[in-house]
């Protein structure tokens, strides 16, 4: 199969086993608001599980990957199998050393860290007390979310996508359970939601076994932490480090800003980035983990044109998905948090609150959709540097209009600065790319992009139109809701994807040719 082959059908099967996970996220988000609201709790435990999630990122989905991942390859390509056997066992004794001292550093560093990054929570009594415990009882999951992140990149390695990107939905689920039958349990009932963290951690990292014996690795310690290719890891991770720092810092300094503001706006940012992470997870990340393998073959085999030709083709896979995304997150926000959130705790107030919050992120989808495709190109060359200055620059102009912007429009401006700062980190990027590699081939992304605008336009006026029938301001109606929100959406998509292919799409035509093809062959 060729390279585009493989990249569609990678961020195909993992866009599968996402989009189940997300949907039990989406579930597990309509549960927690059903049952806390947006206000005091639920501020204290979305401050409180940004210090793991951070963790996470840092030590796992960031920095770990995009230094295992080309390495690993490399060994696996070059030197065969076994020995990339033996530096998976090694990378996972060191980092599992590592990840005993960091979670042990976080439990007892806890309320410097909570202060810090929490301060506004300062002014209401026993708020900031709160967020302490819940980061106590949460901080072990990055433990089991570092390891899960090796065995996902040996996994993705080896070719296997699909148990990978299906285990958030175990965390999802773990959270659901312990919201419904834990929280009377506890006189604080938010509580639940934190041990639901722990045991969702734990049953992710457990799903990944059977693929261990299946690929014959071992998790017994190996101490020999001098090999090559484990201190090439080490030394790509320490650049990769700090540009997931700055990346998340620029969560932090949202969330920092936002505990100044009136109570709910912590919440509100966090429900609008979650509805508005559900494309991005089901397809950015997910094209962005499929193509970082093909283009570390291609980079350790020196095919820079090949590396050029598979970043142009998620580019246009990109923007084929991430366009009507962005804009119809825009166009939905309010019947989305209407009809799943609505009720309980979560009034239509809150509703409109948290609508405005996904209105300001939907178009940040665009550029941190093209940030996630064009920085595996520098980590495919093993250059986690410039990622690095360019997320550094990304967070001055985020901070800058993050201050600027919180006055006059309160939450809805930080969202709006975190977006215009996805989209300098984006154009930069590529920028910084094209004076590295030489022309990149990006005429043929627009003619792409320009394709697919009448399309794209006559599905936003339909949609428009469709989600009119809705009086979304009205309590309960979750029939007729859903209805509608069904209809916009599904003749929305028909709309589009049927202008697509009257425009000659030609990335659209190769899809469904694949896609025929692939029929054919099980018939056959």
């Amino acid at each position: 199969m060729s390279e585009k082959g493989q990249i569609t059908m990678a961020t195909g099967i993992m866009g599968l086993a996402t989009g189940l996970s997300r949907i039990a996220g989406l579930v597990r988000d309509i549960v927690v608001a059903a049952l806390f609201g947006a206000g005091f709790g639920t501020d204290a435990f979305f401050m409180a599980f940004t210090i793991p999630n951070l963790l996470r990122r840092f030590f796992a989905e960031g920095s770990l990957t995009a230094a295992f991942v080309p390495t690993f390859s490399d060994v696996y390509h070059r030197q065969g199998e076994a020995e990339a056997r033996r530096v998976a066992a090694i990378c996972a004794t060191l980092l599992t050393l590592v990840m005993v001292v960091v979670v042990m550093a976080g439990i007892l560093c806890s309320p410097l860290v909570v202060r810090m990054i929490g301060y506004g929570f300062g002014a209401v009594e026993g708020k900031l007390a709160l967020t302490d415990t819940l980061n106590r009882v949460m901080f072990p999951y990055i433990f089991f979310a570092s390891l899960l992140a090796l065995l996902t990149g040996v996994a993705n390695v080896f070719g296997h996508y699909f148990l990978p990107a299906l285990s958030p939905l175990l965390l999802n689920l773990a959270m659901i359970g312990a919201a419904v039958l834990l929280a009377p349990l506890f006189e604080v009932p938010v509580m639940a939601l934190a041990i639901g963290v722990l045991v969702g951690g734990l049953l992710q990292l457990l799903l990944q076994f059977p693929l261990l014996r299946r690929y014959g690795l071992s998790l017994r310690p190996d101490f020999h932490f001098r090999h090559p290719a484990v201190q090439r890891v080490a030394r790509l991770m320490l650049p990769g480090l700090l540009g997931v720092a700055i990346y998340q810092i620029n969560v932090i300094v949202t969330r920092l800003l936002a505990s100044f503001l009136p109570e709910g706006s912590v919440s509100y940012l966090y429900y609008g980035q979650r509805l508005f992470e559900f494309p991005q997870g089901i397809f950015i990340v997910s094209l962005a983990q499929a193509v970082l393998p093909a283009m570390s073959r291609q980079a350790a085999l020196g095919d820079r044109d090949g590396l050029k030709d598979s970043l142009r083709f998620a580019l246009i896979l990109l923007n084929l998905i991430i366009l009507p995304a962005a804009l119809g997150l825009l166009l939905c926000s309010v019947p989305i948090f209407s009809l799943f959130f609505m009720g309980g705790a979560f009034t239509f107030h809150d509703v409109q609150q948290t609508a405005l919050a996904l209105s300001a992120y939907a178009p940040g989808l665009i550029f941190v959709g093209i940030s996630r495709v064009v920085v595996p190109t520098f980590y495919a060359m093993q250059d986690t540097r410039t990622p690095v200055l360019v997320s550094l620059w990304t967070l001055l102009v985020n901070a800058g209009l993050g201050l600027a912007l919180m006055g006059p429009m309160q939450h809805t401006g930080l969202a709006l600065a975190l977006t215009l700062a996805a989209a300098f980190n984006a154009v930069v990027l590529v920028w910084v790319l094209r004076r590295r590699i030489g022309h990149l081939g990006l005429r043929e992304v627009g003619s792409s992009l320009l394709r697919s605008l009448p399309p794209l336009l006559l599905m936003a006026a339909v949609v428009y139109l469709l989600l009119g029938l809705g009086d979304w301001a009205a309590p309960g109606e979750r029939l007729v809701k859903g209805a509608v929100l069904a209809l916009a959406i599904g003749v929305g998509g028909l709309v589009y994807g049927g202008g697509c292919l009257l425009c000659r799409v030609p990335e659209v035509d190769r899809v469904m040719v694949f896609c025929r093809e692939k029929i054919a062959r099980r018939r056959g």
